[in-house]
This record gives structure tokens, sequence and C-alpha cells, in this order.
């Protein structure tokens, strides 16, 4: 495993080697390497350092002042071998399928937000929607909406328009 903490004379001499055209197969044999990422935010210095129009020097002081992002590259079919699958239940957040659903609720039934809110949460389709075993949850937006809809007309018929 390679590391590079942050930006630096190792670093840019390491990326430049990679960036070497010339070579087709890998020039290292590290199964793993850790470190700031040299991404599209920095591409454009480091082609003019590539280019000999920036100094070395001046090239990794501004990437001292650049805000550091960071990877883990997987090198090799024996790195990519330690990997493990883990299985997680779906996550669904509440505000992405609630904040669209609210606003349309607000337009279609020309409610306020706080009336909206009150329809949704306590809808048999938000108790659904809780429900994990239904995986309501797992649809668009869109699709739930039209199930507390069609919940809603039943209750008030003729509101919607």
């Amino acid at each position: 495993m390679l590391r590079f903490d942050r930006y630096s004379d190792q670093w840019l001499d390491f990326v430049i080697m990679n960036r070497d055209k010339s070579y087709k197969e890998q020039r290292h044999d590290y199964d793993f390497i850790e470190g700031p990422v040299a991404n599209d935010k920095i591409q454009h210095r480091l082609r003019q350092f590539l280019r000999g129009r920036i100094p070395r020097e001046i090239f990794l002081k501004e990437l001292s002042h650049h805000e550091q992002t960071h990877q883990i590259c997987f090198c090799t079919v024996k790195s990519l071998q330690t990997l493990e699958l883990v299985e997680n239940e779906p996550v669904w957040n509440i505000e992405e399928i609630g904040e669209p659903l609210l606003e349309k609720l607000m337009l279609d039934f020309q409610i306020d937000e706080m009336q909206a809110a009150d329809l949704f949460y306590n809808s048999k389709t938000f108790s659904q929607l809780e429900d994990e075993t239904t995986e309501l949850y797992l649809k668009p937006w869109q699709e739930i909406y039209e199930l507390l809809k069609k919940e809603e007309l039943k209750k008030n018929k003729g509101k919607c328009n």
C-alpha cells in the first residue's frame, strides 16, 4: 500500500509517472494507493505545470491552499478481492419523499404547508410508507403522491383540481 497524507513532491512525482502515456502497463506494484485526488479542480494548473509554465514549488504551494479530496485506489485484482459486499436495507429519507409531495399537495388542493403536512402525516398512505414491509418507500414520490391523492379524494370528493 502507498499512502500520501497530503499534496507533496512524492505525490506529484507519482501523479506525473502515472500520467505518462508512453507506458501502456501499470507503472507500480501497489495493491492500494491512498491520498489526495488529482481531479478536475486542479487539472488546469497541473497541465500548466507539466508544460513547464509554472514551477514545481509554486504549483505545490497553490495546492496547499486547495481543499484536498481523498481517494483510495484499488489497483490490482488482489486488492479487489479484499472487498466484501455489505447488504444494507434501503434507507429512505422522509424529506426526499415529503418535500415534493407536500408542494404538490399545496398546489393541487390549494392549501397551505401546515394543512398539507397534516394531511400527509395523518394519512393511511403515510402509515404504509412508514411500514417497511410494504416497501412503499422504494417507489418514486410521484407514485406515493397518487396513492395519497386517491385516499384524500375518497375522503373529500371533488376538492382536488
